[in-house]
């Protein structure tokens, strides 16, 4: 989605700046980038993204209030257009693939905080060199056996944004368990709308199949990339969603 910029004393045909912002943002509402029930980013947030003070974006969350179409909690500001809620999602599994399907599987799961893979840094816009949280997922049969591994890197904007990330930054020593299958729920408390792409691609000299998924925000920011890698003989990998009904 394109930033739009403004300032903060203009006005379009008469209407004042925050009528102006009170307007856009409502379009995206009704155009789903924020789903009903979803909590809106915050003030900073949106003012970096349409470009003006925080005044005007205060200002123009009261319009909408005043309207009924957003509501304000202990949660923050949430959209309250009809439609789908969101209260009780159907969670994304993180990462990509977790959840082993041979009985008995055993998982593991660790944190660190170090330079990410070259094609993760690129696909997440990090300098060179800049460390971030990586999480690694193993998962291996009774006997041994591996079944799948993944490797995940975090951007600058999820561990600033979402709050129980950023906490393992100071215990990503690569040691202790870090369970982060929660990690897309935190993602959507946080005002983040999750858009995600997967692809899938076969491993060259070995039956394995390498599954890369991109996460990227309402404001296309990304927000995380895995790799995963599965033994295509031994295990299978499935995709289950839920599409919403038309509003």
């Amino acid at each position: 989605m394109a930033r739009t910029t403004h300032h903060d004393h203009s006005e379009n045909e008469g209407q004042p700046l925050y009528g102006q912002i009170a307007t856009q943002l409502l379009g995206e509402l009704r155009a789903g980038t924020i789903p009903p029930g979803e909590r809106l980013p915050g003030e900073r947030q949106l003012a970096q993204h349409f470009g003006v003070s925080r005044e005007t974006v205060r200002q123009a969350l009261d319009v909408l209030r005043h309207s009924g179409l957003v509501a304000t909690d202990r949660r923050g500001s949430h959209a309250t257009l009809h439609g789908r809620p969101v209260e009780s999602p159907v969670s994304l599994a993180f990462p990509v693939g977790a959840g082993a399907t041979e009985h008995g599987a055993v998982d593991r799961a660790t944190v660190t905080w170090e330079e990410p893979p070259p094609e993760h840094a690129a696909a997440l816009g990090l300098a060179p060199h800049r460390p971030t949280l990586v999480h690694r997922y193993e998962s291996a049969a009774p006997d041994g056996r591996a079944l799948r591994t993944a490797v995940t890197s975090f951007s600058t904007v999820a561990l600033a944004e979402v709050e129980e990330l950023g906490r393992y930054r100071d215990r990503a020593d690569g040691a202790a368990a870090a369970q982060l299958r929660r990690a897309y729920d935190w993602m959507r408390k946080a005002g983040l709308t999750l858009h995600h792409r997967d692809a899938i691609s076969h491993v060259a000299d070995a039956a394995s199949v390498l599954v890369t998924r991109r996460v990227h925000d309402q404001y296309a920011r990304p927000l995380e990339i895995t790799d995963l890698v599965v033994d295509a003989r031994q295990d299978t990998l499935v995709y289950e969603f839920t599409v919403p009904a038309a509003g």
